[in-house]
Order: structure tokens, then sequence, then C-alpha cells
């Protein structure tokens, strides 16, 4: 085990990396993507903007949505194919023709059958060439040219066998294998003596640049010249092409040539400097054999593989360099210096330079951060903070796990966020004298200042930190800001200086410092803009850059707002290092790092070319026309096509009926589910950083239910019909009925009725006799009781007055005696006060029914009122009240008075019925 590492260090530290280059991004297809064979042997883009390819026994479609394949009726292999208008011509094994869309599929037409032109002894008639010149079109096969033109077919035949033909400056040339190149003239080839040597030589080439021919042989490399004289190119890739077989070409502009080899991918040269890249299996391509080219509307190649197909955008801004090996890592800083790159890695420190990546030797490790300084380079590394000058790499100072190195603009100094804090470098030559901010002994990842005396610096995983300090660098206040400001969640904390200005992004909230109060303030003016943002890194002044739901845009800032600009995310899917993504810049360009590389940006060239939006709409797999009949709840396909495949494709959303959100349109294709019925718009709209733009709209008509149907419809209605006739029908009968019984039950009840009523009455009349006699037996017993108490009173006084005549007193002792004994017999006030309350009590009822009619009555007014309803005689109520007959006969005309009661009504009468 141990040798085993000593020999992966030691390779790590000693090998020149495979050569790899800063280059267009390649989009790889794969018989998987398009379900078909091999080779591709010919590609072409037709003026519907779709990417048609001769895959073998497949005739493929691609309109960057989907892929569609098609066999020919004789299930021959397809080698070549040629577009014009609506046609896309195809050559196959002694048949050719076109294929034209109809009602959203390709249908084939032949050209040759029937037509009795291929005869001859050459069996190996397959069509390898397809074009057109003067109006015709020709077919070429290895031993003669098929001219058509208007339905009507001439063979032309070759002087010898060929390779291809080509139409260069409105000439039509033979490549012979063996005895060099011909012209056509008025149906006459003739043979280019000028250019003797290419005898011998397969030609799989022939473009013309600048009044200059350029002619590719398969193992010669090119030759350059006119139809005075060739010879070979005077560059250093042909000595490459020459070992690699030459498959393809093509000039992709003036100055821009695309070579398609057999073994190494293709090479892109400038023919102006010379130089090239190549694009091949080891670092973008999925095979190295190019056996067809051809340009789209952007400029881009779509290269026709011996397995697979690419897309290689070779006019975009955006370029990427990436290490397939693995041994690089993930990028976690990159430095640019003319066209050397220094990265630094979870792996190490690694230097690219003529068009190879090495390691830097002692670097293995964890590498953070790379601060470039005159021509040195200071190196926050695991294990110390190092230099580099481009030769040695030395330890400088003991401050492991430097994270980031900033020099600040008001202190003379420079600062470094590492595992344990702050370090103070005064002396940026002399790193090993620093000094530690002591109030803080934590990992922190992040530093930022706009003030002097004055440091921000964020956690490496909570928290957010205000450091004040003086001239000696000496902590005056340290200050928790996140504690302080009662802020819970401050994980993951983002410094971001903008405009001088620090803004803090805490649990998805944009916060500025006011100073004067201590306190964080949310900035109305990101928060709108800037919510649920994953990353953010500075660019410049005006400009930033943020990853938000995985995607980067580019921020810039104009006089109306904030401008978005999204990075496409097929350059960076995957590869994108979360929370510690950011921008360097080198030149012209923007890097941002990645897992194994980075993405470089030419953000002088965001403004895409225009786009025409195309809507395709598609029920059970067929496109849907004025006829189709899309049934309720059954899913529709969306297809949004554009001119373009590469960079310059717009990123575009949707939305069904003007309703919800803006939905982000992936791939080009979306599904519609749950439709309901009734007429359906969907819209496309494109963003243009600001707001969104509609482009495009769809319209189609969604069928009702079946259950809505019109013969549906009919049944409804006769079955409603039915259910209302029996309803009517049941409710009739039930009505009769019920008025039957209606009529019994009213007969019934006004028999119950007239026994309750008779019942009441009678319970009433014995309630009101019983009322009556209870009245009756408290009056009498009212009356028994004020008489009991007076007999018992006279009685006693008769005994006494008989004790005191059977005594022996005489005269005035006598009379005393009888005088005492009337006085002592007479009742007491007490007993009188108590019979009275009795007698109020027992015709309490009678009482507070007098009292309410007649509240001015006083309490002899009621005494005597009790006693005439007792029916007592004036007599004899007199010594009940203490009073003389004559004063009860004036108090019963009082109450006469009071009560409104004339002289012939009774007294008593009245009483009763109070």
């Amino acid at each position: 085990m141990k040798v085993r590492f000593l020999l992966t260090l030691f390779l790590i530290v000693t090998l020149k990396l495979t050569a790899q280059d800063l280059l267009p991004f390649v989009e790889n297809f794969t018989k998987a993507d398009y379900n078909g064979d091999n080779q591709v042997w010919s590609v072409n883009q037709g003026d519907d903007n779709a990417l048609y390819f001769a895959n073998t026994h497949y005739f493929l479609r691609f309109n960057g949505v989907k892929w569609e394949k098609y066999s020919l009726p004789n299930k021959t292999i397809i080698r070549s194919i040629y577009a014009d208008a609506d046609k896309i011509y195809c050559g196959s094994y002694r048949e050719f023709g076109y294929w034209k869309r109809i009602n959203g599929v390709m249908e084939y037409f032949s050209l040759s059958k029937d037509k009795n032109i291929f005869t001859g002894s050459f069996d190996n008639e397959e069509i390898w060439k397809i074009f057109k010149h003067d109006g015709k079109f020709y077919f070429q096969s290895f031993n003669a040219l098929y001219v058509e033109n208007n339905g009507e077919v001439e063979k032309l035949r070759f002087p010898s066998l060929v390779s291809y033909c080509y139409v260069v400056d409105n000439k039509i040339y033979a490549a012979s294998v063996q005895h060099g190149i011909y012209v056509l003239n008025n149906n006459t080839w003739e043979k280019i003596t000028a250019w003797t040597q290419l005898e011998n030589n397969v030609i799989h080439g022939m473009e013309m640049n600048n009044g200059r021919f350029f002619i590719f042989t398969k193992n010669n490399g090119v030759f350059v010249g006119d139809e005075k004289g060739i010879t070979s190119w005077d560059s250093p890739v042909n000595n490459l092409l020459r070992q690699n077989i030459i498959l393809s070409a093509k000039f992709i502009d003036a100055n821009r040539l695309a070579i398609g080899s057999a073994l190494k991918g293709i090479y892109i040269v400038d023919i102006n400097t010379n130089s090239y890249y190549n694009i091949n299996r080891q670092n973008a391509l999925n095979n190295n054999a190019v056996l067809s080219i051809t340009l789209d509307k952007e400029k881009d190649l779509w290269l026709g593989l011996d397995n697979g197909i690419a897309h290689v955008e070779v006019n975009s801004p955006v370029s990427v360099f990436f290490d397939n090996s693995g041994i690089l890592g993930s990028v976690y800083s990159l430095s640019v210096t003319n066209d050397e790159y220094l990265f630094a890695t979870n792996h190490g420190l690694f230097k690219y330079s003529d068009k190879s990546l090495r390691t830097v030797e002692g670097s293995q490790g964890q590498v953070w951060d790379i601060y470039k300084h005159g021509s040195e380079y200071i190196i926050g590394h695991n294990d110390g903070t190092f230099k580099y000058d481009g030769k040695s790499f030395v330890k400088r100072g003991a401050i492991n796990g430097g994270w980031r190195f900033i020099k600040s603009d008001y202190d003379q100094a420079y600062f470094q966020a590492n595992y344990a804090g702050i370090a103070v470098y005064k002396d940026i030559n002399d790193l090993s004298d620093y000094k530690k901010i002591d109030s803080l002994s934590k990992p922190l990842k992040n530093l930022a200042q706009n003030k002097p005396g004055e440091i921000w610096a964020a956690d490496n995983y909570r928290g957010l930190y205000r450091i004040t300090y003086d001239s000696g660098f000496n902590t005056i206040r340290f200050t928790d800001v996140s504690k302080q400001n009662g802020i819970d969640n401050d994980y993951a904390v983002k410094i971001f200086r903008y405009r001088d200005e620090i803004l803090f992004y805490i649990d998805n909230t944009w916060y500025t410092y006011n100073s004067i109060n201590s306190k964080l303030e949310e900035n109305k003016i990101f928060n709108d803009s800037f919510r649920n943002i994953t990353d953010v890194s500075p660019i410049d002044d005006n400009r930033f850059l943020v990853i938000k739901n995985g995607l980067l845009y580019l921020i810039a800032r104009d006089a109306k707002g904030f401008v978005w600009h999204l990075l496409p995310e097929k350059y960076y899917q995957g590869k994108l290092i979360m929370e510690d993504t950011r921008v360097f810049k080198g030149g012209d360009n923007l890097l941002v790092n990645l897992d194994d590389g980075f993405l470089s940006f030419d953000d002088s060239n965001t403004v895409k070319m225009k786009s025409d939006i195309i809507i395709e709409a598609f029920y059970k797999d067929k496109l849907i026309g004025q006829d189709t009949k899309i049934k309720y709840n059954q899913p529709v396909e969306m297809n949004i096509l554009t001119d373009y495949y590469g960079y310059n494709k717009p990123d575009l959303f949707y939305r069904l009926n003007n309703e919800g959100n803006y939905q982000a349109v992936k791939n080009g294709n979306v599904n519609l589910n749950n439709l309901s019925s009734g007429q359906q718009e969907f819209s496309v709209y494109y963003n243009n950083g600001k707001e969104y733009i509609e482009v495009a709209s769809y319209k189609f008509h969604v069928a009702l239910p079946w259950y809505f149907s019109v013969w549906m419809i009919v049944v409804y209605v006769l079955v409603v019909s039915s259910v209302f006739f029996v309803y009517y029908r049941w409710n009739k009968v039930r009505y009769i009925q019920k008025i039957r019984l209606n009529d019994e039950e009213l007969k019934h009840r006004k028999e119950i009725l007239e026994l309750e009523m008779e019942a009441e009455n009678k319970m009433r009349q014995q309630q009101h006799e019983k009322h009556m006699l209870e009245m009756e037996v408290q009056n009498k017993a009212s009356e028994v009781a004020g008489k009991s108490l007076s007999i018992a009173k006279h009685s006693e006084m008769i005994e006494s007055i008989q004790e005191a005549l059977e005594s022996k007193a005489e005269g005035d002792e006598l009379k005393g005696k009888i005088k005492k004994i009337i006085k002592t017999s007479s009742i007491s006030k007490n007993e009188w006060q108590s019979f009275e309350k009795n007698l109020i009590k027992s015709h309490e009822e009678f009482v507070d029914r007098l009292t309410q009619k007649y509240p001015t009555l006083t309490s002899k007014d009621i005494k005597l009122s009790i006693y005439l309803k007792m029916n007592l005689s004036s007599k004899e109520i007199a010594p009940l009240m203490n009073i003389s007959y004559r004063g009860v006969e004036l108090h019963r005309y009082r109450l006469r008075k009071k009560l409104n009661i004339n002289q012939e009504e009774s007294l008593y009468s009245f009483m009763i019925n109070v």
C-alpha cells in the first residue's frame, strides 16, 4: 500500500498531464440519444433550421428538441444528404430521392426509382455526395455523376474512380483516386495538370479561401495554391494532419478552418497566425474519427463521428477548460498571465502553459487561494502560506489554511482569513512577520473592508463579526453582529462589497450596517431583486455574479436597475462548487472556477442574435392540425423551436392562458397535462434581463369531456325528462294521497282540539273555583282569627272583672280594679302588629294585585280593603282597626274616592274581583 501511494504521488508530481486547452463547449449525442446507428456519414441543416443526418441505416432529424428517425423503403444504407428549400435530398445504394415534411412527419420520394439508370458492370453504386449547381441536383457515386433536372436524370461517367466531387468557385471538381483532379466543362472532364502532387491521393476536402485553393488529402496533409500550382501548406498543424488522417474539412470563416481527422478528432486552425487547438476524445469528443462537418446558422460546427454526433460552439463567448483525467480536482482559485494559468485546487497547485498541465512540485494538498503580487504569487495552503515565483514553491509563513488574502485600501497592510482567524501582514515581502487579531480565533472564510480601523469577517459556518482596531492592529471592539441583532439563523453568511458599500446576506435577507445606531438594516433594493440566491461573487463596481436555483447570472447595473444575464446551464451543469464559486478576470474574459477546470466568458459579447420562435404542438405523437380533435384531460406536447442551437439559443419561459408564474422552458419541450376543455393559449416569453416579453403563442382547442358530448347530452336530456316525468307522476299520486291524509288528519286534529279545549275549560273552571275557595278559606281564617283573638280577650277580661266583683273591695277601690283590668285586658300593640302581619301575609296575592293597580293606597287603606274582602261590617271592623264606627264609615268613603267606586257598587264585590 505504501509503495502504491508513493508511486501515485510520484506520478502526480512529475507527470506532464495530457495536453489541454481552453476549448469551445462541445455537446455530444450518442446512440442512446437518437436511437440509431454508429456512423454519421453526412450532416446538413435545412431551411427549417433542423439538422439532418445520414446515419447508416437511418435518416435522422433533430430540431433542437426531439430526434426523429426514419428508414428508406428499401432499408439500404444512407451515405449522403443535401438540404434545399423544404426538401432534404438523400443518397443510398442505387437509390436517391428526397424527404419532405408533411403534417409533422418526413416522407420519402424517390427520384431514381423505375428510371433504369444504375446499369453497367459497376456494382458499388452508392451515392456518397449530393450538391446543387446551376439549378441542377448532382448525385455522385465513385463511378458516375447523376444529374437531376425537373424529373429527368442524366448520367455522367468519371474518367476514373473518384473519391468526392466539390463545387468551388462555381465549378465542379472531381477528385480521382489515382489521377489527380478533374474539372467539368460542358459535360466534359478536364484534368488539372498543374496539380500533379495530388495524383495517387484520396481527396477528402476542397475549399477556397481568399482566392486560394485548400485541398485536403487523406494521408499527405493539406495543399494550398491556385490553378497554376499548389504546394504543401506551410503550417505546423500540417505535420500532425499527415499522421492522423484527414477525413473532412470546412472553413468556419475567412480566418478559421476546421479539419476532421480519423485519429485525433478535429483541429481548429487560425490560418493567419497558424495557431490551433485540437478537440478529441481525451478532452471533449466521444469519438476521434470525424466523418463529416457542417456549419449551422450560428457558424457553429456539427460533426458526424464514427460513433455519434457532436455540436461544437466555436462562435460562443463561452469557453471551457476541463481536465477529464480527474488529477486537477476542484478549482478554488486561479490566476491568469498571458497564456498561462495557475490553479489552486484540492489536489495542490497546478500550472498550465504550452498546452500542458503540470503540478507544482511540493504543493500537494488543499490549496485555497492565489494572490498575485508583481511577478510572485502568495498561496494560501492547508500547510501554511507559500510563495511561488513560477519556478519554486517555498513556505514563507506559518498561517495554515489561508482562505482569502486581501490588500487593505486604508491601512497599508494585508489581511488573511484563515483557519484560526485573521492575520495581518504589514510587509508582504516578509510573511513570517504577522500579527493575529486576538479577539477572534475561529475559522474565517471571507473578509471585507470599506473604512480604516474596521474589518468585517464571516465565519466558515455561522456568524458575522465586526472588528475595530487601533493603528497597531490591537482590537478596540469586537462585536458578534448577527447575535447582537437577534438573528438566530446566521449560517453561511455572505459578505459582499458593492460600490464601496458592504452588504450582508443572512438567512435569505440582505442587510447593511447603520454605524449610527450599530444595527443591521434590511436593504430594500437588494431584497427586492436578490432574495433566495445561493452565492454571490463581485466582479467590479458595476457587475457581479449570483447563483440562483443552480444557475449562473451575470448582473449589471444601468440607470433603470439591475439587468440579469443568464449563463446557460449546459456550460457548467454539475460542475459548480457551491459556497466557493468565484469570478476572476483573465484578460478581457471572466473566469468562473468549477470542478476539474473553469469556464471563460467574454462578457463583451453578451448580446444574443435575435431568434424566431416556432411552436409545434403534438397530440398522441402527431402534429396538431386544424382537424385534430384533442380529447379532454389528455396531454399535449409543446415543442418550442428556435433558429439556434448554441449560445444564441434564447432562454424561454411559458404560461398557459396567461395564468400563474412564468415557467422555464427546459430543453425546448413542455408537456401540458390535465387540460380543461375550451380554447387554450400557450404563450412563450423571453426575458431581456428586466422583463418578460412575449415572442410567440399557440392556440388550440380541447374538446368537452365525453360525458358532455352531443350524444351524451341527448342521453342526459332523455334521462332527465324521464326522471321528471316519473317524478311528476309519483308526486301527483303522493299529492292525492297527501290530501286524503291531510283531510283525515285535520278531522282528527279538530276532534282532538275540541276535546283539549273542553278539558282546558274544565280545568280553568276547576282552578277558578279552587282559587275562589282558597280565597274564601283565607278570608274566613282571617275573620276567625280576628274574632278568636277578640273573644279570647273579652273572656279573659270578664273573668278578671268577675273575680274583682267577688272580692271584698268596695267603692273606689273596686272601680280602680275594674279600670285596671279593662286596661290590662286590651290587646297589646305587639299582638296587634303580629295580627296585622299575619293578616296581610294570608292575603299576600290580593295585596300585591291591589297595590300594583292602586299604588297610592296607604297601609290603613290596605287593611280596610282586606276586612272588606272578608265581608266584615263597619261595626266589626271598628274594634279591629281601633277606631269608632263613625271613623270606619268615613274611611270607607275615602277609600271609594281613591278606588274611583261609586256609591251604588259594593266594596265587597269589588274586592273579591281584584
